[in-house]
């Protein structure tokens, strides 16, 4: 490669941002928040320091996700959100590098134009998209290039994403809004409801990751947590149970179960064989929820099972497919509902 910049994959998502280099591996893993100064418009922070911002900001400091539902809901933030992820890992080089982007299946062509746009004004000299179950797929290690149905279902922050794969390419998929952060936002609701007390989303997360669950646990576990009690106005400190969450995340995680319903329905048969004996890989952090995998064996009679290094694999197989960008042809546009890449 000599001088030459290398290629770069980026996850971007909603929750984080992930970079991959070519032949490096992972080299940033990054909260997509972006602290900045409203006065001056001066971005202060960028990824974790910015998140621990997140709800504790004075008033001319603003702390901020600008991806939303896995879209660019703020486009002048994401770009200069990529620009100093980009400027972390890439040394100075007199070439710019290409990118490949990481996008949810569902996402239309305007929103499309807006990732690569993003991507070109942060510094790239081309941008390429891949959709993210196909990533997924990839860096879970699937090999999607031969003929042989795979189920992916790849929860993240702000979208899930359920695709049936074959020869490279979705066959059938769905896209819903349904993700971490609407788990995160049934905790904090539930919890209104329920105690009458409102937590922050950064508590919620908490209590997701620690006692959260979709199926009943072997044993019963409760976390203390405090909050704002709406009756006083007042701290309050209390105790959640992990049947509570089931309780909280119900119509969440039915949503997704009803999406991956819709998903095997429209496949064809052949395809929703071989995916009964290949079973169904999860992907994406909000798979980590637990008991998920357990939630959509009980619920599709399919095994199931969350990949390794479920945070990663979007960002792996992004990186992996890297070797095929060459054979893309040029522009921007490059998905594989368009168009199969060639592997």
């Amino acid at each position: 490669m000599g001088f030459f910049s290398k290629d770069i994959g980026i996850d971007l998502g909603t929750a984080s941002v992930l970079v991959y280099i070519k032949g490096k591996g992972i080299v940033l893993r990054e909260p997509s928040v972006v602290a900045m100064d409203k006065n001056t418009g001066k971005l202060l922070k960028v990824g974790t320091e910015a998140q621990a911002m997140l709800g504790r900001t004075p008033g001319n400091i603003v702390a901020m996700r600008p991806l939303r539902e896995g879209v660019i809901s703020d486009y002048d933030m994401t770009e200069r959100m990529l620009k100093e992820f980009m400027k972390k890992v890439t040394s100075f080089s007199l070439f710019k590098p290409r990118l490949l982007i990481c996008v949810p299946s569902g996402i239309t062509e305007v929103e499309e134009r807006a990732v690569v746009d993003a991507g070109i004004q942060a510094g790239a000299r081309r941008a390429y998209l891949i959709e993210e179950p196909v990533a997924a797929a990839i860096g879970a290690g699937i090999d999607i290039t031969k003929p042989d149905g795979h189920m992916v279902v790849d929860i993240g922050g702000g979208t899930a994403d359920i695709a049936v794969i074959s020869l490279g390419g979705v066959v059938e998929s769905a896209s819903i809004k349904v993700a971490g952060d609407k788990f995160d936002e049934a905790v904090v609701k539930y919890i209104r409801r329920k105690h009458n007390v409102l937590i922050g989303d950064r508590t919620a997360e908490e209590l997701k990751m620690n006692i959260g669950c979709v199926f009943p646990r072997p044993e019963e576990i409760s976390m203390e947590i405090k909050g704002r009690c709406l009756m006083t106005g007042l701290p309050r400190v209390f105790n959640v149970t992990s049947s509570e969450m089931i309780e909280a995340f119900e119509e969440t995680s039915s949503s997704i179960l009803e999406a991956i319903h819709g998903v095997l329905e429209r496949t064809p048969p052949e395809l929703v064989a071989d995916i009964s004996t290949n079973g169904i890989v999860m992907t994406g952090g909000g798979s980590l929820l637990w008991g998920f995998d357990k939630l959509v064996q009980s619920h599709t009679g399919i095994e199931t099972h969350v990949a390794d290094d479920a945070i990663s694999c979007v960002a792996f197989g992004t990186g992996k497919s890297l070797d095929s960008l060459d054979h893309m042809q040029d522009g921007t546009m490059n998905l594989s509902r368009r168009k199969q890449m060639n592997y």
